[in-house]
C-alpha cells in the first residue's frame, strides 16, 4: 500500500519540485520503505511505499515506453492478467504495479473492466493523466484545479502542502460537516475546490480539461436461485476472495471480534495459511467493570474469541487500551483522516493499529459485511427503515439546534440533508421488486460504507499497515444486490444467508450470535476526560466553536457531559461522550489546518 501524489502544471519551475517532495513527505506513513519521484516539463510525480509484494523491484514510479505510473493499492488478479499479456509484453518484476501498467498500455480503459482490487492510480503519457478509482472506494484519491493547475494526491494533507491551495470551508462545506459528518457526500473533498474522484469512476485530464466516467454500478438482473443455490454460491464467492486477499511476501493477520464476519475471515484464512495465524482483538479499560447491555451491543467479544482462537489454533493477542490513551489519540487520528471524524471510534483503532504494525503489515478485516448482507436495524427494524431520510441519521433536528441562531436558517441543514438523499436515491437501478431494500444497499453502499472504509485506511494506513476487506468484493456485491431481501433476512435475522452459508465452518455459538458494532468505552473515566478536555478548549474565546454553534447550547453539554444530546449523533455509537469528542476534534482540525471560514 501507498500514498500519490501528482503536479501537472505548464512548464514547472525548480520550487514546485521542492513542493512535490513536501507534499510525498507528508504521505510517508501510508509508505515508509521507499521513497520516488518521476519530474519532466510538465508533470510532477511523488510516490511513498509500504513494500507488500516484490519487495525489491515494484519500486515507483514506473515508466515503461514513455508511460508512467504511480499507484496505491492491491490487484488480486495478478496472474490471471499477466498471463493474457505475456505474449506481447516481458515482465521483468513480480509486481502487480508492472501488470497494472503494462495491462494500461495495452487495453487503455478497459482494463478496469478486468482487474480485481483496491486501488487508486495515475497514468501519466504523452501530456495526458490518466486516474482511476477502485469500484467501491477502498483506496482514497483527491485533486483540485487551479486555474491551469491540476493536483491530485491520496490524502487531502498532501493537497495543502501546495501553497496554491487553500483550506477554505465555505457555506457549502460546514452544511455537510454539519448535516451528514463523519459521511461525506460521494465526490466530495469537504474543503472548498477540492474534491474526491468517486469510486468505480475513472479521470481523463487532458488539454487543460477534465473528463469523468463511471466505469462500475451495480445492474439489475434476473436471478432464480433457491436459497440453497444461493448459499452455496455466498460462500464460494467470498471464500475466493479472502483466499485471493492472502497473497503477500509478508506475514499477514485478521482481526478477530468473535463477531460472525470477522470469524468466517479468520476461519478460511486458518485453513489456508502455511503457518499458525496470529488474530488480534481490541477492547477497553475496565469494559467488563462497566458494560451494559442496549438493544444494539448485547454481549462482549472474550468469549467467542476464545471459541474462534481454540478451534483454529490461533496466535491471539489480546490489545486493551486505557481511556487516557483514547482520549489522547483523538488528535492524531483528526490528522490522519484531516476531518473531525468518528471520534474515539477513529483513535481507538489508530492506536490498535500502531499496536499491530509493530508485527504484521497486512491484516483482513470484516468491514463492508452489514451494508450488503442487511445487517444494520435500519434493514429490518421498521421505526428506523422507514426514517425520511439517511436512516443511521436521526440527529438532524437536534444538530441544527446546537448552531448559532443566524446559521440554523443560513445552513438550513434539514434541507440540505434531504436535496443530498434526493441526489443519491436518484442514481439508484430501479426495480419492479424489493425497490425500498435496493435504496437501502445503494444508500449504504454509496455513504455508510465509505464512511468506514474510510476510517479503516487513514487509520491503518497511519500505522503503516495494509487493511484489506473481502466482503468488499464486487462479484460479491453483484451477486448479492439482485437477490430476494428474505433471503438475506432468513430465519428473520439479520445476516441470515450469510450464517448459514458457513454453518459448516464455524462453532454454533458465532453462527448465532447477534449482531455487535464495533466495541467502544463503556467507561465513566472517558466521559469525565473528553468533558474536561472540550472544557479547556472552550476558554479560548476564538475558538471556531464559538463562531459556529450557540455558547448556551455548549455550555449544556459540558455540564450534561453529553446527556442533553438524546439521539446517537451519527449511526449507532456516536452518543453522548462520542459528540464531546467530535466537537473537541472539530476544535483543534480548525487550528492544525488553519481553517479559513468562508460563510
Amino acid at each position: 500500500m501507498c500514498g500519490i501524489v501528482g503536479w501537472y502544471s505548464k512548464n514547472h519551475q525548480k520550487k514546485n519540485k521542492k513542493t512535490i517532495k513536501k507534499m510525498t513527505k507528508t504521505l510517508k506513513y501510508r509508505g515508509p520503505d521507499q521513497k520516488g519521484y518521476y519530474f519532466n516539463k510538465n508533470i510532477l510525480l511523488g510516490h511513498r511505499r509500504l513494500s507488500i509484494i516484490d519487495i525489491k523491484n515494484g519500486i515507483q514510479p514506473m515508466t515503461y515506453e514513455n508511460y508512467t505510473i504511480v499507484y496505491n493499492g492491491e490487484l488480486y488478479n495478478t496472474e490471471e492478467i499477466k498471463n493474457k499479456l505475456k505474449e506481447k509484453y516481458i515482465f521483468k518484476t513480480t509486481s502487480d504495479t508492472e501488470v497494472l501498467l503494462k495491462g494500461y498500455i495495452e487495453y487503455k480503459e478497459k482494463i478496469l473492466d478486468m482487474i480485481e482490487g483496491i486501488y487508486a492510480f495515475a497514468i501519466y503519457h504523452d501530456d495526458k493523466l490518466f486516474l482511476a478509482r477502485d469500484r467501491v472506494g477502498v483506496k482514497p484519491l483527491f485533486y483540485t484545479k487551479i486555474e491551469n493547475d491540476f493536483i491530485f494526491a491520496s490524502e487531502i494533507k498532501a493537497l495543502l502542502k501546495n501553497k496554491n491551495i487553500k483550506p477554505i470551508i465555505n457555506k457549502e462545506s460546514l452544511q455537510e460537516l454539519l448535516s451528514l459528518s463523519p459521511s461525506r457526500i460521494p465526490g466530495s473533498g469537504v474543503f472548498k475546490n477540492i474534491y474526491e474522484l468517486r469510486a468505480g469512476h475513472y479521470m481523463i485530464y487532458e488539454n487543460d480539461n477534465i473528463k469523468i466516467k463511471r466505469y462500475w454500478n451495480i445492474k439489475n438482473k434476473t436471478n432464480k436461485d433457491t436459497f440453497q443455490q444461493a448459499t452455496k454460491k455466498v460462500e464460494k464467492l467470498l471464500t475466493n476472495s479472502i483466499k485471493r486477499q492472502m497473497v503477500s511476501d509478508t506475514k499477514i493477520a485478521t482481526l478477530l471480534s468473535g463477531g460472525l464476519d470477522s470469524s468466517i475471515i479468520t476461519g478460511i484464512v486458518a485453513k489456508n495459511y502455511k503457518e499458525q495465524l496470529e488474530t488480534y482483538s481490541i477492547d477497553y479499560e475496565d469494559n467488563d467493570k462497566y458494560f451494559e447491555k442496549t438493544k444494539f451491543t448485547v454481549s462482549q467479544d472474550n468469549k467467542f474469541i476464545d471459541l474462534m482462537k481454540n478451534k483454529f489454533n490461533t496466535k491471539h493477542n489480546y490489545k486493551i487500551i486505557t481511556q487516557k490513551t483514547l482520549a489522547r489519540y483523538l488528535k492524531e487520528s483528526v490528522i490522519a483522516r484531516d476531518l473531525p471524524g468518528m471520534a474515539d471510534i477513529d483513535s481507538s483503532l489508530l492506536w490498535f493499529s500502531k499496536q499491530i504494525s509493530k508485527k504484521h503489515k497486512v491484516i483482513l478485516s470484516g468491514e463492508c459485511a452489514d451494508e450488503i448482507f442487511g445487517g444494520y436495524p435500519w434493514f429490518y427494524r421498521e421505526e428506523v427503515m422507514n426514517r425520511e431520510c439517511f436512516p443511521w441519521l436521526n440527529s438532524i433536528e437536534s444538530r441544527n439546534k446546537l448552531l448559532k441562531k443566524e446559521l440554523q436558517e443560513k445552513l438550513n441543514l434539514k434541507e440540505f440533508l434531504n436535496i443530498q438523499y434526493e441526489n443519491i436515491i436518484s442514481e439508484v437501478p430501479k426495480t419492479k421488486n424489493d425497490q425500498k431494500y435496493k435504496n437501502l444497499f445503494y444508500l449504504n453502499m454509496t455513504y455508510f460504507m465509505p464512511t468506514l472504509l474510510e476510517r479503516k485506511d487513514r487509520m491503518t494506513m497511519r500505522a503503516s499497515v495494509e487493511a484489506r476487506v473481502p466482503f468488499a468484493d464486487t462479484k460479491l456485491i453483484e451477486y448479492l444486490w439482485n437477490l430476494p431481501w428474505e433471503y438475506k433476512f432468513y430465519n428473520n435475522t439479520e445476516k441470515g444467508l450469510l450464517r448459514e452459508a458457513y454453518k459448516y465452518l464455524l462453532p454454533e455459538e458465532i453462527t448465532t450470535r447477534k449482531k455487535n458494532p464495533y466495541p467502544k468505552t463503556h467507561n465513566p473515566i472517558y466521559r469525565d476526560l473528553i468533558t474536561k478536555m472540550l472544557k479547556k478548549r472552550l476558554k479560548n474565546k476564538n475558538s471556531i466553536l464559538y463562531k459556529i454553534f450557540d455558547e448556551k447550547e455548549l455550555k449544556k453539554l459540558i455540564e450534561t457531559k453529553g446527556e442533553s444530546f438524546k439521539e446517537p449523533w451519527f449511526g449507532q455509537l456516536m452518543t453522548g461522550p462520542q459528540l464531546l469528542a467530535f466537537l473537541y476534534q472539530f476544535d483543534i482540525w480548525a487550528k492544525i489546518y488553519k481553517i479559513i471560514l468562508d460563510i
